[in-house]
């Protein structure tokens, strides 16, 4: 149980150190993402505001009735990635800062960021 509070100890360590440097605005917002044991989810906040503009998962039925999506594995991370991008080309947004959250550009939270440059957003 130590190691596993250590270890979320230090992810949010490093988010609030980079969330010291990261703020999302109206015009670029901020692109966060966090990992669950079995899910990944996707939001687009304006720092300035405090509000939520679009968010993304793979707990939503569009995300379920897909068979490719499958949990918390790369092609349902890339899946999510497209699908914020989607929504937030339909909100008019082009640019977003990319926050991982304290996680390691790795595995699904690298997955979401490519699968959101695949939807033409700017990160």
């Amino acid at each position: 149980m130590a190691r596993s509070v250590e270890r979320y100890d230090g992810r949010v360590r490093r988010q609030r150190r980079v969330r010291k440097k990261v703020l999302g605005t109206p015009e670029r917002p901020r692109l966060t993402v966090f990992r669950s044991a079995h899910h990944i989810y996707a939001q687009l906040i304006d720092d300035t505001a405090g509000v939520t503009l679009a968010a993304a998962s793979t707990v939503e039925p569009t995300m379920r009735e897909r068979d490719d999506v499958r949990g918390r594995n790369q092609a349902a991370a890339r899946a999510v990635g497209l699908l914020i991008a989607e929504r937030a080309k339909a909100k008019g947004l082009t640019a977003v800062v990319f926050d991982r959250n304290g996680y390691v550009y790795h595995g699904v939270v690298r997955a979401v960021a490519e699968g959101a440059r695949e939807g033409e957003l700017e990160l």
